[in-house]
């Protein structure tokens, strides 16, 4: 099933934003690059936001965010309200992570992770489907709490 899909990425994952989005449109997906375009160094949260907005305006379904670690880029997308960001480096992870717990914003390290795992990883994260079982609703409900006990 074809998604609309936003990528971006900061400096040092540039080089990989270039294969994934190919990758996704290679499957059939409508993607949206929202940055960086070069190598030159800018800061992570502002690719983290422009993902989060795409997704919770529905610009996006889902999107993937690449930094250097991947972790810095999760972080700052899991500020925003409704927002469920996860870091993957395997294709289990990027598969359970919309299977159970309905993740929107894969994160990805481009210093940690090989560009062939990534389109792995990648295709796997695009391929699966909330479960949508009870369980895993009832958990994502208590999230949804957490954001509105804090004010997130």
């Amino acid at each position: 099933m074809a998604m609309n899909l936003a990528v971006a990425s900061d400096h040092a994952g540039f080089p990989l934003k270039a294969r994934v989005a190919e990758e996704l449109r290679k499957l059939g997906h409508e993607v949206t690059d929202l940055g960086t375009n070069s190598t030159e160094s800018v800061d992570y949260p502002d690719y983290a936001k422009a993902v989060a907005e795409a997704v919770l305006k529905g610009d996006a379904e889902r999107a993937v965010l690449i930094c250097g670690s991947g972790a810095g880029a999760c972080v700052a997308a899991n500020k925003f309200k409704g927002i469920r960001a996860a870091t993957c480096h395997d294709s289990f992870s990027a598969r359970q992570c919309v299977e159970d717990d309905e993740v929107n914003i894969l994160c990805l390290g481009a210093r940690v992770i090989g560009p062939e795992l990534a389109m792995d990883v990648v295709r796997d994260y695009v391929g699966a489907h909330f479960s949508g079982a009870e369980r895993h609703r009832r958990r994502l409900g208590k999230i949804a709490a957490f954001e509105a006990d804090f004010g997130k």
